[in-house]
């Protein structure tokens, strides 16, 4: 199965066509432009390098969030784009899900811990663990401080690694099993996402729902603007 995996939703764009889980070209950079100019240009060139087309791609993937809210729209905008008509597969996965899956060429019993920077000191997180190569979730996606994530951590005698864009505020949190990551797995990967999207397609038992239209954003707050209209509301109340 080929599958055209996109991630905008931090500061670096990914893009990538996969083979199930294998890579067959990955596109990622960190320039400073934003999502909208980049995006759909890298997975055009993907598809050229690979010579294939569009047509050829059987599942269409993204990470659908936690992260930026404008890059989260802007992903999960595109893949519904070039999916739009075409009547194929289509699965927006957790970026934590998909960040925790850099870990897989790591060796060992550990802790794969992905932290999204929220701003605030706060973290999208969640905990995954793996044993013998196979990964397990432990917990949800959620938001939570630097602090919390710390305190919870320390409880568990297992190596920790961090993945993602808060990797210079969690690096920095005191926990004895501390890791260093690899510089390379750090950040969003879509092959990663590809991989992400597979599992969560094979393991669900209603293969119907995965289309364009059932694609959306998913945030573990509410954006500025939403915060701000709640407060004035409030304000009003009073």
């Amino acid at each position: 199965m080929k599958i055209l995996a996109l991630d905008s939703t931090a500061v670096s764009a990914s893009v990538a066509l996969c083979d199930g889980t294998t890579p067959i070209a990955v596109y990622t950079q960190k320039t400073g432009l934003t999502h909208s100019e980049t995006l759909l240009p890298m997975a055009e060139a993907v598809l050229k390098n690979a010579k294939c087309s569009i047509d050829d791609v059987d599942m269409f993937a993204v990470s659908e969030g936690p992260g930026s809210f404008t890059g989260v729209r802007i992903g999960v905008s595109a893949i519904k784009g070039l999916a739009f008509g075409k009547n194929k597969i289509c699965v927006g996965t957790s970026t934590l899900d998909a960040l925790a899956r850099n870990a897989a060429g790591l060796s060992g019993n550990f802790l794969a811990v992905p932290v999204m920077d929220a701003r605030r000191n706060q973290l999208y997180n969640a905990v995954f663990e793996y044993r013998d190569g196979v990964m397990t979730r432990l917990c949800e996606d959620r938001l939570l401080s630097a602090e919390e994530l710390c305190r919870e951590l320390c409880a568990y005698e297992k190596p920790v690694y961090f993945f993602g864009d808060g990797y210079a505020i969690a690096s920095k949190l005191e926990i004895p099993l501390k890791r260093t990551t690899p510089a390379l797995l750090i950040l969003q990967n879509a092959a990663s996402v590809a991989a992400s999207a597979l599992y969560k397609y094979e393991l669900s038992e209603d293969k119907s729902s995965f289309t364009d239209l059932a694609l959306s954003p998913k945030y573990l707050r509410a954006s500025q603007a939403e915060r701000e209209e709640e407060r004035k509301r409030k304000e009003t109340v009073k």
